[in-house]
């Protein structure tokens, strides 16, 4: 499976935030979306949720050389300030998630099973959601993506809430699970990028970049990074 980006533009009045996008993400990557601020990374993830109508091209998705158009299903958003229900519970809010799911969610679990796989304590598991810290929200949210089982997964600044212990947990249930999505990562942390995922794009100058990581060090990727960086006209 492919994600397809073609040609994509979006302006806001006069200035333009998405020239002219192309690019191609597969399965079974992780990709790091890295861009200063105002590069346009949310914008370029709201088009994509079709949170924004684009001003020019196309994102489809490519199966076994089959193009079809994108499909809200096709995507779960995990957004850097959580959205979530706080006058339920989390098991209430994990139930009514899975209830009006139904048809949709594959290989179902129990509900303590989900909570397991997110590390969630079980004294948290009762407790309103409003009680729970910024963190413990933003893994709620990221739950029910994943028990929704989107094909592409986009994370807008994730793992920025969690202390280091709960960070590494979440980069390595992430690791667990992209043999099956397509997952793009937004962060403005170079070294999370690095060590998480295995593809570095850049939103330079309201394009899209791959930097290629063959035989090449850390250091000379952030060095190219960086250089990359610098060159946005954007900021």
């Amino acid at each position: 499976m492919k994600l397809i980006v073609k040609n994509v533009k979006k302006n806001f009045e006069k200035k333009e935030v998405l020239k002219d996008l192309n690019f191609t993400f597969k399965q079974g990557k992780i990709y790091g979306l890295l861009g200063r601020n105002g590069a346009g990374k949310t914008t370029f993830f709201n088009c994509l949720n079709e949170d924004l109508r684009i001003d020019n091209g196309e994102f489809y998705i490519e199966e076994e050389n089959k193009q079809r158009k994108l499909d809200a299903d096709d995507i779960g958003y995990v957004l850097s300030t959580p959205s979530v229900p706080e006058f339920l519970t989390g098991r209430e809010f994990l139930k009514f998630f899975i209830d009006i799911n139904k048809n949709k969610i594959k290989n179902e679990k129990t509900i303590d099973e989900y909570f397991e796989f997110m590390k969630i304590e079980k004294e948290d598991r009762d407790k309103l959601l409003k009680d729970y810290s910024h963190g413990m929200k933003n893994k709620m949210q990221m739950l029910v993506n994943i028990i929704a089982n989107p094909n592409i997964l986009l994370l807008d600044e994730p793992l920025t809430s969690f202390d280091v212990v709960v960070a590494e947990e979440m980069k390595q249930m992430l690791k667990s699970i992209k043999k099956d999505h397509i997952i793009i990562f937004s962060t403005h942390i170079m070294e999370l990028a690095l060590d998480l995922c295995d593809e570095i794009v850049i939103l330079n100058n309201g394009l899209l970049e791959e930097i290629d990581k063959n035989n090449l060090d850390n250091n000379e990727i952030k060095e190219k990074i960086i250089k990359a960086l610098k060159e946005d006209s954007n900021v």
